[in-house]
């Protein structure tokens, strides 16, 4: 049993779409990052970075204790290599998955991120910063376009991880201030993703979990996610 502290965020909704690909059993913990659960000690044993998602797996591979895993990209791998799905073990498909699953973490995630951040949290409007990210999430798009020329997924043929990892930050764009018909390589396959049951199931699961909590006007939900020392 996998057990699963999440809420529905573009990192937490990465992890269910993998868990509901894959078939695995698994259990949602909530982590109500508005009201600040992810600072309970109880959560910061597994996630000492207090962030979500985080799982606990309770039947590892090596039949021992159990595993807790942080970061939704250790994680994603982790139950890749746990279930024997969606990573190739081919070294040159596994190469190509791990470099876009880190190209998803280290890039796509951070500066998309920092746009929600400028463009829609802020309680400041500043120029510099909203141009600088809507122009960083105009060059990712970009390149994650040019890389779905001419193939279905990101790393080849085979729906894998990497596109589990990059679909989340995606799905926001028109808060991005992006038009995905500008980008068609990355729209045919973001059609193509959300089509698939899993995608549909993880997304539905999210919304009756999720409790209506707008950034831009609760003053407490702002200073718990952005007053952070």
């Amino acid at each position: 049993m996998i057990e699963l502290h999440y809420w529905p965020t573009p990192n937490g909704h990465k992890i269910t779409m993998f868990l509901e690909e894959a078939g695995l059993p698994y259990e949602i913990r909530p982590v109500n990052i508005g009201k600040g659960e992810q600072f309970r000690p109880e959560f910061l044993r597994i996630s000492p970075n207090n962030r979500m998602p985080a799982i606990v797996d309770h039947a590892p591979a090596d039949g021992g204790a159990p595993i807790s895993v942080f970061e939704s990209g250790a994680i994603l791998q982790y139950l890749a290599e746990k279930s024997g799905r969606f990573l190739p073990t081919d070294p040159r498909g596994r190469t190509a998955v791990m470099e876009w699953l880190f190209w998803q973490v280290g890039g796509l995630g951070p500066m998309l991120g920092q746009n929600h951040h400028f463009n829609r949290y802020a309680p400041e409007k500043i120029p510099y910063a909203i141009d600088r990210y809507v122009n960083e999430t105009h060059r990712l798009y970009g390149v994650l376009d040019r890389r779905l020329d001419g193939q279905t997924y990101i790393a080849g043929t085979e729906y894998t991880i990497a596109d589990m990892a990059a679909y989340p930050w995606i799905v926001p764009h028109q808060a991005q201030g992006m038009t995905l018909e500008e980008f068609p390589h990355l729209m045919r396959w973001f059609e193509l993703v959300r089509a698939r049951a899993a995608t549909e199931r993880a997304y539905a699961l999210g919304e009756t979990i999720k409790e209506q909590t707008d950034l831009r006007t609760d003053e407490e939900a702002r200073k718990v996610l952005f007053g952070q020392r």
